[in-house]
């Protein structure tokens, strides 16, 4: 096995990928809208379409991945992506955005799906949520360094200037797993890519209560962020008022909370398991997320008080995360893939569902945003307290 640090780093950047392309170019939303003659709203339906772009492709990669080994479709993947990013530069239409987008995503997935897998191929599964907690920690880099870059450079060049970075980044990931990512799974020509045994895959991956309880509950969980991310351009520049650098510093402290709170967790398995860790971390987001709303419903919270509630609910998201991916992807060897990205797509499809809730319940409050999160949270705790009797008759 090669550099420990160095693969990590390159599964962190593939995984941060999806993350980056979202950030990155938030702040930009109110110049996007008013380049392309449009509103904010309708430029966060770009963001949905990211979302469900990245829930279908990874239905797509995780057979391939499987069927092919790792880097042949990492490669057709990161290919599309870096020719889409061009293409969302230089588009002159908000629906031309959201179907380029889509694309972009559905290109930029494979990286996301190939690195949970190869977490899987390369370490044995009692290491799989500290690798998982330090992949957070690259993935965590990215809503700190992309918002405050977007904000910057959509200021002095322009919003378009986000995308040919974006073009960069895809190029340079690209070479990284060119000449630095080994194969980890040998093509399998046994699986077939007909219609009928990909579903039958799937479904067997999905009889799998372990896998099924722990992927709804961290995707739901993680829905929060989504409705976040789709919902804190309005809330913070146009209801706050705050300029395009200060939400990019914004949405970078905030990140500060995961990175900071999925390192935490690692220290934390050394003394509790993942089933409790992401039971304690769900309650104290339910508790945090009932008062983000009633906040924005009573009037009680302002800007600053707002930053701190946000911050302390998407904490908990740090040691929901990892600890989630490592139970769910737990039970499987041979179809990681498959497994990666059902889980990946499930996440995602439960986010582009949030992101659109928020676009389409705007009301001109912070109401929106923040009912979403609280009721993701709560729905997520729901899942876990049912789910893992079940889980609980399997194991004994």
């Amino acid at each position: 096995m090669k550099n420990r640090f160095l693969l990590i780093l390159i599964l962190g950047a593939l995984s941060a990928i999806g993350p980056f392309s979202i950030d990155m170019y938030l702040p930009g939303f109110p110049a996007i809208a008013e380049d392309l003659d449009t509103s904010v709203a309708q430029v966060s339906l770009s963001l949905t379409s990211f979302f469900i772009g990245i829930s279908a492709g990874q239905l797509l990669y995780g057979p391939l991945l499987d069927r092919f080994g790792r880097k042949k479709p990492l490669y057709f993947g990161l290919a599309a992506y870096v020719l889409t990013s061009i293409g969302c530069a230089l588009v002159e239409s908000v629906e031309g955005l959201i179907a380029l987008r889509f694309l972009q995503a559905a290109g930029g997935c494979a990286g996301m799906v190939a690195s949970r897998a190869m977490v899987r191929d390369l370490f044995p599964v009692s290491e799989s949520a500290k690798v998982f907690s330090t992949l957070m920690l690259v993935i965590g880099v990215s809503p700190i360094i992309a918002p405050t870059l977007g904000g910057y450079v959509t200021a002095t060049f322009g919003w378009h200037s986000v995308f040919v970075i974006l073009f960069i980044m895809g190029l340079a990931v690209l070479a990284g797993v060119f000449f630095v990512l080994p194969e980890t799974q040998k093509p399998d020509t046994s699986l077939s890519l007909k219609p009928r045994p990909i579903l039958r895959n799937f479904l067997a991956v999905l009889k799998e209560p372990q896998f099924l309880v722990y992927t709804l509950s961290g995707s739901v969980a993680a829905a929060g962020l989504y409705a976040y991310i789709s919902g804190s351009p309005y809330v913070f520049m146009e209801i706050f008022q705050v300029t395009e650098q200060e939400y990019g510093w914004i949405f970078a402290a905030i990140a500060v909370g995961i990175i900071g709170s999925s390192q935490l967790n690692t220290v934390a398995l050394k003394h509790l398991s993942s089933r409790t860790i992401i039971l304690r971390a769900l309650i104290c987001q339910v508790s945090t997320g009932l008062l983000l709303v009633s906040g924005a419903m009573f009037g009680f919270t302002g800007l600053y008080s707002t930053i701190a509630l946000i911050f302390l609910f998407l904490c908990c998201q740090g040691f929901t995360f990892p600890n989630t991916s490592a139970l769910a992807m737990a039970p499987f060897s041979k179809n990681a893939g498959s497994a990666s990205a059902l889980m990946g797509s499930v996440q995602m499809a439960v986010g582009a569902f949030t992101s659109f809730c928020v676009s389409i319940l705007t009301n001109h409050t912070a109401i929106p945003m923040t009912a979403v999160m609280a009721t993701c949270s709560v729905s997520s705790l729901g899942i876990l307290l049912i789910g893992r009797k079940f889980v609980h008759k399997q194991l004994h």
